[in-house]
C-alpha cells in the first residue's frame, strides 16, 4: 500500500528547479514517485508517493541538497 504526502516548496522557478528537487527526494529510499506543481515564486506543491511514510527530515534535507525550502506546516 503505498502512502503519498504533498509538501510546499518555495523558491523554485523554472524546469531545472523541479528536475533538481524530483531527483533529490527521488533518492530518498522508499520513493516510488516524485510530481511537481510549479508555482513559479510562490509555493510549489511536491507530490510525492512512497512505499512506506517517509521521515520528513529525510525531505526536508533532500528539499535543501537540491538548494531549496519546504514551507514549515
Amino acid at each position: 500500500m503505498s502512502t503519498t504526502t504533498t509538501y510546499g516548496v518555495d523558491g523554485m522557478t523554472c524546469g531545472h528547479c523541479v528536475a533538481s528537487v524530483t531527483e533529490e527526494i527521488g533518492l530518498i529510499a522508499g520513493a516510488e514517485s516524485v510530481t511537481v506543481e510549479l508555482v513559479k515564486g510562490g509555493t510549489s506543491q511536491v507530490t510525492v508517493t512512497s512505499d512506506v511514510p517517509l521521515d520528513h527530515a529525510l525531505v526536508a534535507a533532500a528539499t535543501e541538497e537540491a538548494g531549496y525550502q519546504l514551507v514549515a506546516a
